[in-house]
């Protein structure tokens, strides 16, 4: 898809597609609201100013649209789209060797008992052994570090999904 077709989608296939890079309604809404944006970077600023307008409410819903690090099966807030990236960009972790693959297993129990939400990364580019360090380096933080840690990762997703939806 090309930008000027973002552009000019009507506003609920805009958002739709919007959808797919970020699992917040409000967020896929307020994009589309912004357009037309005519340029990647008025887009990907908009992408960054509306994300950190979101309510903790809406940066939940967005973490329900993605599934355990490590695990092939998609989140059931997830679109077929969004699905095919998560596997995508989690390759190297669902790929591990057995024992990283358990220890991820057994991280993602323990980061959800302490903060009742699965584990985020953005894992492009990470091995297993790299997101599981990841992982349990972030078992020490707060609930309000690990809070806007988490934040700024789904961020960095939503962008990165937005420049594939735009690829050609």
């Amino acid at each position: 898809m090309t930008l000027d077709r973002l552009d000019a989608l009507p506003a609920a296939e805009a958002e739709a597609e919007l959808l797919a890079c970020c699992g917040s309604r409000r967020w896929a809404r307020e994009m589309a609201a912004r357009r037309p944006f005519g340029g990647v970077g008025a887009l990907l600023a908009a992408a960054d100013e509306v994300w950190w307008s979101l309510a903790p409410d809406d940066w939940h819903e967005a973490f329900r649209a993605h599934p355990r690090i490590g695990e092939r099966k998609a989140a059931p807030a997830q679109t077929a789209r969004a699905a095919g990236w998560s596997a995508q960009e989690q390759s190297a972790a669902s790929s591990a060797a057995a024992e990283v693959a358990e220890a991820l297993a057994e991280g993602n129990r323990a980061y959800e008992e302490r903060f009742g939400r699965v584990f985020l990364i953005c894992a492009t580019g990470l091995s297993g052994a790299d997101v599981l360090g990841a992982l349990h380096a972030r078992l020490d933080n707060d609930e309000e570090t690990e809070a806007g840690v988490v934040a700024a990762e789904l961020r960095t997703i939503a962008l990165l999904r937005l420049r594939r939806v735009l690829a050609p």
